[in-house]
């Protein structure tokens, strides 16, 4: 077995007419700038790429496979030489089971497999072209359909205050909107860790996966895991899901909760943290309040203990290079010269090397960072959380 670094959520984004997003200068957010991007300045080894549903990221990915950038794995998945591409797909749901819209996501094996559910979405939903819209079908119809393509089905970021399962969706239960036995992971979210969800009974039979949920090139990698496989395929990475034959999910890296930014319930008008059933801000009064992850799970909670029959692996608590005080775009450039990824700035070179390069209190953040001995001002109400420098 061989240890891999997966980030399964990462938006190409399109305008309404199928055209790419333009992000910095002439830059835009194309699946073959992701991929790039990914491999060579972030340091992943899979990457799921949602969006993949759209006919013109369908043509580019054509394109790519006939000029021999991209070979399709006979066991599913597109190989970019040594770095791994899942097609996939997110989607919301809102049917009449739903208390508020879901979220969720679909990944498949091959190009062939994406355009037939590319196919038969358009019959189903208002504008192809678009990440992330309503598909006019029940939950679980969109389930069987996805395992009718051989697909994996994952609830998307379950905990946020919108359009996710628990946030939202449901108002106990994922199996009021959803068929348990067709769900084949859940994502946490920014703003919860495995310690927290896993206080709701339900989610003990399932893995969790950690990504970035990324909108742009710099947040690739906010967020991943480390898997364990035989090699790169489709194949191995629904048996790590399966924690079949010595394949599983190793670790998790993300967020501290605390930086997530809907972890706490906030008033939407003025900021101002609430506790939990708060109706009415005691600040200024709004009644427009954001209620949080950790006041949700709260809610939700009717275990004390950790997931009883599976072996939860670590979730180690990272801070990407962005949110550090001090590192901006330039100083980031010149820490990628010299150590190559983000990944390997973050977790493995010496603080002494790192004082080298960059500012001493930049480099001294990355190592307290590395410890755990960061202190934050917690984000809520869609601001993220911020690092301190007292």
């Amino acid at each position: 077995m061989k240890s891999y670094y997966a980030d399964l959520h990462i938006h190409i984004g399109r305008t309404a007419t199928g055209k790419p997003v333009k992000i910095t200068g002439s830059k835009t957010l194309t699946f073959t700038n992701i991929i790039h991007h990914a491999k060579s300045q972030k340091g992943l080894d899979i990457i799921g790429i949602i969006d993949c549903h759209s006919p013109e990221v369908i043509t580019e990915i054509e394109g790519l496979l006939h000029e021999g950038v991209l070979q399709e794995h006979e066991d599913g998945g597109l190989l970019f030489g040594d770095m791994m591409i899942i097609l996939g797909s997110e989607l919301e749901i809102y049917d009449q089971y739903c208390h508020g819209p879901i979220h969720v996501l679909s990944f498949f094996p091959t190009l062939s497999h994406m355009k037939a559910f590319s196919n038969w979405l358009s019959f189903r939903m208002k504008n192809i072209q678009l990440s992330s819209q309503r598909v006019y079908i029940e939950g679980r119809l969109l389930q069987q359909k996805v395992k009718e393509l051989d697909g994996l089905f994952i609830p998307a970021h379950v905990f946020t205050p919108f359009k996710s399962l628990y946030g939202k969706g449901v108002k106990h239960s994922l199996s009021e909107v959803f068929d348990p036995q067709w769900i084949d992971a859940i994502e946490l979210g920014l703003s919860a860790n495995t310690e927290m969800a896993d206080r709701i009974a339900e989610l003990h039979d399932y893995p969790f996966i950690t990504n970035s949920d990324a909108h742009s090139l710099a947040k690739i990698a906010r967020e991943y895991q480390r898997i364990s496989l035989q090699e790169l395929s489709f194949k191995e990475l629904t048996m790590a899901l399966q924690q079949t034959d010595g394949r599983t999910v190793e670790a998790n890296y993300g967020l501290d909760p605390l930086l997530g930014k809907y972890h706490e319930t906030v008033c939407a008008k003025c900021g101002e943290a609430q506790p939990l059933r708060a109706v009415q801000c005691s600040n200024c009064g709004s009644k427009k309040i954001i209620k949080g992850v950790k006041n949700r799970i709260q809610e939700l909670a009717n275990v004390t203990s950790t997931a009883q029959g599976r072996k939860r692996p670590p979730y180690i608590h990272q801070i990407p290079l962005e949110f550090i005080p001090g590192i901006g775009v330039k100083t980031l450039e010149k820490l990628l010269l010299h150590y190559g990824t983000e990944m390997v700035i973050i977790h493995d070179v010496p603080l002494g090397s790192l004082q080298q390069v960059i500012p001493e209190q930049a480099a001294n953040l990355i190592e307290q960072a590395r410890l755990g001995s960061v202190q934050f001002d917690v984000g809520g109400g869609g601001r993220y959380g911020r690092v301190r420098l007292d």
